[in-house]
């Protein structure tokens, strides 16, 4: 039956794909991915919020809010492999955490992703901002594949020499960016295939000066003169420039595709100088607001180029706030960045993964619009196949569905009835109409209770929660309701066996997948010396 709806769903959205996808009719699509961002930092989301956000609630108002929105994973490089092929990165070699700067593509060989799909129906592609999905380096002794390189890894590479393996490997004509988090090395920009200026440098950045702390970013080889501040702001002038670039040939039916994940306001937290203070608050609510101006700026020069109308554009994040931006400080200020979810960024709670997600495209979804439907960021794929009438392999997307008729206001059953949440740990959780099952006794993350630690010693293995009436996961139904914990348990192994979670043949995942892994020994923290 849930299967029969599903083909009933997609055959519906089929027809009225077919009418938007007429020739010349295809949007420009630019999609802006911050990095840990929470959800409760976007005013129009979070009316208690004390950041102003108002390119983003501009952006909000003129378009369409998802409430219900969830990225693949509850950290950064999970999620971008979802976001660029439809798919769960758990069924991919990565099983839990994330690459590092030097670490080789994640993205399967031969393998579809959004941006092939897009440039196969003649859209102009571009990928702006911070990769995290692995490419090839040339190197000179190990790096660690599916880890964070070593500090004694980080000078393991020749950088002189092309790189292979990146972003225009997968369907992207060109790439302005950094290869991985800006508290990774190397500490430079990456033109299409290669550094432009050659990292001879040793550089570590400041994490977040505003905690008056001696921490930074892991030391490594970076570009004489590279400065962290001149990050977010080169990414938003490439992007300018690219619109303005192809925005004549837009009126004319040549649409592109940018791709523009930001390093903000991930740490390192550094704003840029003429933003330091501007919030009142702290310094990542000084990167928000900065953040949000970027995003301000991408919007207008759509506007001031004549082809707003015809541009979709989306913003969210690849996962919640990290604790990093200080959530005490915060707090005196009367600011969550998780609203009134619980955890933050790497838990398995709403708080790790629930993010924005606000979509304006003027031609085609109306105004001042607010969605309570379920989404995942994997979703995009299957909803840019359906706006330019591509059909999908079954061997690619295989956990994204379209979200194109909530866009256009369409009545009827939701495509995705269920999603999968993962965290840093490697954590599962199963997210159903009000209910979601976790499968693990704490946060599976950095929010108390940390795997393996006292306080989540003695605790139920498993979790239930009823986020209609328990959106903060605070009273666990497991033994209240042990057949509805028995019925998700089911459904989440058969999802994870089938290779997908949408119609069609089933697939292969790339590695067995473990849904309850062995908890690590917590090490003690070190006393620091006085």
């Amino acid at each position: 039956m849930k299967r029969f709806f599903a083909l009933t769903s997609l055959l519906c959205l089929s027809l009225a794909s077919a009418a938007l996808a007429a020739p010349g009719d295809k949007p420009n699509i630019i999609y802006i991915l911050c990095d840990d961002l929470g959800y409760g930092d976007v005013k129009c989301l979070n009316p208690e919020g004390k950041i102003a956000t108002p390119h983003m609630d501009r952006l909000a108002k003129e378009g369409m809010i998802f409430t219900d929105a969830h990225s693949g994973s509850s950290v950064c490089t999970p999620t971008r492999y979802g976001i660029m092929t439809g798919r769960y990165a758990w069924r991919s070699k990565l099983q839990s955490a994330v690459l590092g700067g030097l670490s080789p593509r994640l993205i399967e060989q031969g393998r579809m992703t959004v941006a092939n799909l897009l440039k196969d129906k003649g859209y102009a592609t571009a990928c702006v901002g911070k990769w995290h999905i692995g490419m090839d380096w040339v190197k000179t002794g190990e790096v660690s594949e599916l880890s964070i390189e070593t500090p004694a890894q980080v000078n393991n590479v020749d950088y002189t020499k092309p790189i292979t393996n990146g972003p225009q490997s997968v369907g992207f004509d060109t790439y302005f960016g950094i290869s991985a988090s800006l508290d990774m090395v190397p500490y430079c920009f990456i033109e299409n295939d290669r550094v432009p200026a050659n990292p001879t440098a040793t550089m570590k950045l400041i994490m977040n000066a505003a905690e008056g702390k001696n921490s930074f970013t892991r030391e490594g080889p970076a570009t004489p003169g590279f400065r962290g501040e001149d990050v977010l702001p080169a990414f938003t002038q490439r992007a300018l420039k690219i619109i303005g670039e192809k925005a004549a040939g837009a009126k004319k039916g040549d649409p592109f595709f940018i791709y523009m994940p930001l390093n903000s306001p991930h740490t390192p937290i550094l704003p840029s100088e003429k933003w330091q203070g501007k919030s009142g608050i702290s310094l990542y609510a000084d990167f928000v607001m900065e953040t949000d101006d970027a995003i301000g700026q991408v919007m207008r020069a759509t506007e001031e180029a004549g082809i707003s109308q015809d541009t979709l554009i989306i913003v969210t994040s690849d996962n919640g706030c990290s604790p990093s931006a200080d959530y005490p400080k915060l707090a005196t200020f009367g600011h969550n960045p998780s609203g009134v979810m619980r955890g933050h960024k790497a838990d398995i709670y709403d708080g790790g993964h629930r993010v924005p997600f606000i979509v304006r495209w003027p031609a085609k979804v109306k105004a001042d619009q607010k969605s309570a439907q379920l989404l995942c960021l994997t979703d995009f794929m299957a909803t840019a196949a359906e706006i330019v009438d591509a059909r999908l392999p079954e061997t690619a997307a295989e956990d994204s569905f379209s979200f194109l008729p909530a866009l256009l206001g369409q009545s009827g059953k939701a495509t995705r009835q269920s999603v999968i949440h993962h965290s840093i740990q490697g954590a599962f959780a199963l997210r159903e109409g009000d209910w979601k099952l976790e499968l693990c006794p704490g946060s599976g993350g950095w929010s108390e209770p940390r795997p393996g630690t006292p306080a989540e010693k003695g605790l139920p293995d498993t979790q239930l929660y009823n986020l209609a009436s328990d959106i903060g996961e605070k009273n666990n139904l497991q033994a209240e309701k042990p057949e509805i914990v028995a019925k998700m348990k089911s459904e989440l192994e058969k999802i994870v066996a089938d290779g997908r979670s949408t119609p069609g043949a089933p697939q292969k995942n790339a590695v067995e997948v473990v849904l309850r892994k062995p908890v690590p020994a917590v090490k003690p923290k070190k006393k620091q010396a006085k």
